[in-house]
């Protein structure tokens, strides 16, 4: 007889599939019995307290991180809920985990890793079609998009299709660190090919296997985009990630003033590094408008943040003419200045009269900067030579080595606070163990995106903001800052423990929210209580019943 190929167990089996709405074994008898489960699981019902202790449990036998990436992802499409409450329950541990820096290397194997199709694959092929593929997606209430060409994926390079694991990413970020829920979220990969040859020769990758098409068929491709999902997601915020810098300068400009959107490699990490600055200042007593800062790297990352300090420092009463005059910029070819002819348009602003230079430790000898900010990607580039320089100028030099993954830093936290004498105020892009020296044990700071973007994306979602200015970066990094304890300072520690991660982006949301209210630009009315407010939007990760 042949078998049978009757659906009427279907729906019962699907339940258990679909991980949003999956609990497992935390199923009660009831539930089992009135939707047809009963003998599809274990006879024993089990809380989430002890399926996340199995879960542990299976972790503490994986031996590196990438097996722990590979089988939480895993958790994730079997239960969602479990997934969350897995992440949620330790920050610290499990961030560097399902992101930076563990995310790299899954970028790296992505298609030799990948399982289920997680988020949507917008290809340059789709051009025309756009619209009708977004209504493909099951949610039509979708409140985040993030969207990435995979052409600059963390210190990395051209991923192409790789690159879809940082918008999966970064969006669950914003559920485990700020609470935004999950179904209003929604990983895109836009496939404009790649020119890395090693890819188009993978039997194993995921995209398309030709090179990147022309800037004008991008930016077609994009725009296109932009307006279906105005129209498909109405209400949705647009964030880019992880595009090229030219790219990602230029697609901000275009649209940071038309739709909701925004860049995190640009805002989220000038928003980081302004964290850092702030809790700085609170050690050296200074004022932000009072401060010279150095980039070395002059990319979409090193001016986003010069951007965000000068309107930091406007705020605080110079002039843009005033403020950009304390920022200076260092690039593979040397200083920024005005006699150099490759400078591209978002640099200009910075070239400032110097004798041309390839010298960095001479240029802060020179420019006699108060910090320095490595976004360089060049290991090593702070060199002990440029640590004891500024250490000579700054009785406590503020040193931000940001680029990542950790062999890309700039420098350690061991080198800045030895060749410092110990008076560095230290962060890194990258989490760097506790350092001792002469007696002391310091603190290294992680400079992480995932400090404020959270934040920034919870007051949005909460608000329904209609844009996103910089404004509300720069009020993500004064609350995540004003949460930096005295004893914390005193160890080193720039940045809030990652372990309280869900309280620091909640109450740095209400700061948030408070500048969205103040610009006007918040889609309901201001609540009574700001705070009550935000935390009401909060996802837990609880089963609710079945």
């Amino acid at each position: 007889m042949a078998p049978s190929n009757s659906l009427a167990h279907r729906p019962a089996m699907e339940l258990l599939q679909e991980p949003r709405l999956n609990k497992s074994t935390a199923f009660v008898d009831a539930e089992r019995e009135r939707l047809g489960l009963t003998g599809l699981l274990p006879d024993v019902v089990e809380s989430e307290d002890i399926q996340l202790k199995r879960v542990l449990q299976q972790l503490g036998h994986k031996t590196s991180d990438i097996d722990r990436y590979i089988y939480l992802v895993g958790l994730l499409d079997h239960n969602e809920t479990l997934f969350y409450r897995t992440t949620m329950s330790d920050p610290a541990r499990f961030l560097p985990i399902v992101y930076d820096p563990t995310v790299g290397e899954a970028c790296l194997k992505f298609g030799h890793i990948f399982r289920r199709p997680r988020g949507m694959y917008l290809s340059i092929k789709h051009k025309g079609r756009v619209k009708e593929i977004l209504r493909n997606w099951p949610d039509s209430d979708v409140r985040f998009v993030c969207a990435t060409s995979g052409e600059r994926i963390l210190g990395l390079g051209d991923l192409g299709a790789n690159g879809m694991g940082i918008p999966i990413g970064k969006l669950q970020l914003y559920t485990a660190c700020a609470g935004v829920p999950p179904q209003v979220l929604l990983p895109m990969m836009i496939d404009f090919g790649t020119n890395n040859e090693t890819l188009l020769n993978d039997p194993l990758y995921l995209g398309i296997r030709e090179p990147r098409v022309s800037i004008a068929e991008r930016d077609a491709f994009v725009e296109e985009f932009v307006q279906a999902v105005q129209e498909v997601f109405p209400g949705c915020c647009i964030h880019f990630e992880d595009w090229a810098g030219v790219d990602a300068v230029r697609l901000l400009d275009r649209y940071r003033d038309k739709v909701c959107c925004y860049n995190d490699d640009i805002q989220g990490t000038a928003g980081a590094a302004l964290v850092g600055l702030f809790s700085a200042l609170r050690v050296t007593g200074g004022k932000l408008r009072d401060q010279r800062v150095l980039f070395l790297g002059a990319g979409s990352a090193g001016t986003g943040i010069a951007g965000m300090i000068v309107e930091g420092m406007m705020l605080e009463g110079l002039s843009e003419v005033e403020a950009r005059s304390r920022i200076s910029m260092f690039d593979v070819n040397g200083l920024i200045e005005p006699s150099r002819k490759d400078l591209l348009d978002f640099q200009k602003p910075y070239a400032h009269k110097h004798t041309p230079s390839k010298d960095f430790a001479a240029v802060i000898e020179s420019i006699k900067p108060t910090a320095i900010v490595g976004v360089s990607t060049c290991a090593k580039a702070f060199d002990q030579r440029v640590i004891a320089t500024m250490a000579r100028i700054n009785r406590r030099p503020i040193i931000f080595a940001l680029s990542n993954p950790t062999d890309h830093a700039e420098c350690t936290a061991e080198e800045a606070y030895k060749w410092s004498d110990g008076r560095a105020l230290f962060a890194a892009g990258v989490p760097f163990a506790p350092v001792s020296y002469n007696g002391k044990v310091f603190v290294p700071g992680q400079g992480n995106n995932l400090y404020v973007f959270p934040a920034v994306a919870l007051a949005v979602y909460a608000t329904q903001a209609k844009r996103v200015p910089d404004e509300l970066f720069i009020a993500a990094a004064h609350g995540v800052a004003d949460q930096v304890t005295a004893a914390e300072l005193d160890s080193g520690l720039l940045y809030p423990p990652q372990s309280n991660i869900l309280t620091t982006e909640m109450q740095a949301a209400v700061r948030v929210a408070e500048a969205i209210f103040q610009r006007g630009l918040a889609g309901v009315e201001k609540p009574a209580d700001m705070a009550e407010f935000i935390a009401s939007h909060m996802y837990k990760p609880e089963y609710a019943p079945a």
